[in-house]
């Protein structure tokens, strides 16, 4: 995905504030299964991370970890999963702090429903459908 850059920039600490709003903001019944999990933010992201998405792609969040979907009875005692929201690419294609509030929570949302098992394509099906109008089975996550 490419962007449009409108350089506008908030704090750190204010764009940390906003990401700590949208994890506050979750439902009840996702904030109580977030488990061994560690949201942080960077201002830009690896490239090892970029690597994993792809060259030429925009990654504004990542989550790196083991889905709730793919946990056995053995998981334990292991490193917690990482969520990674990146200030300056979320900014690059912003215009205004409330756009940039609105976007933070659909990253964070998204990296969430990552963290619940569902994978890209899912998402997108979801989104698309959002946007018809039609209700899907994974609308709960998107729709907070």
């Amino acid at each position: 995905m490419s962007l449009a850059c409108y350089n506008v920039a908030v704090e750190r600490e204010r764009f940390e504030e906003l990401v700590a709003k949208s994890l506050s903001e979750l439902p009840t019944e996702f904030q109580e299964r977030l488990e061994n999990i560690d949201v942080v933010v960077l201002d830009y992201p690896t490239h090892r991370q970029l690597a994993k998405v792809g060259r030429g792609m925009t990654l504004l969040g990542l989550y790196e970890g083991v889905p709730h979907t793919r946990r056995s009875r053995g998981y334990n005692l292991a490193l917690p999963d990482r969520i990674t929201i990146f200030q300056k690419p979320i900014e690059a294609q912003c215009r205004s702090d409330k756009e940039i509030a609105m976007e933070i929570q659909r990253v964070v949302r998204h990296e969430i429903a990552h963290h619940f098992g569902l994978d890209d394509a899912s998402l997108k099906r979801i989104e698309s459908g959002k946007r018809r109008g039609k209700r899907d089975a994974g609308e709960t996550l998107s729709s907070w």
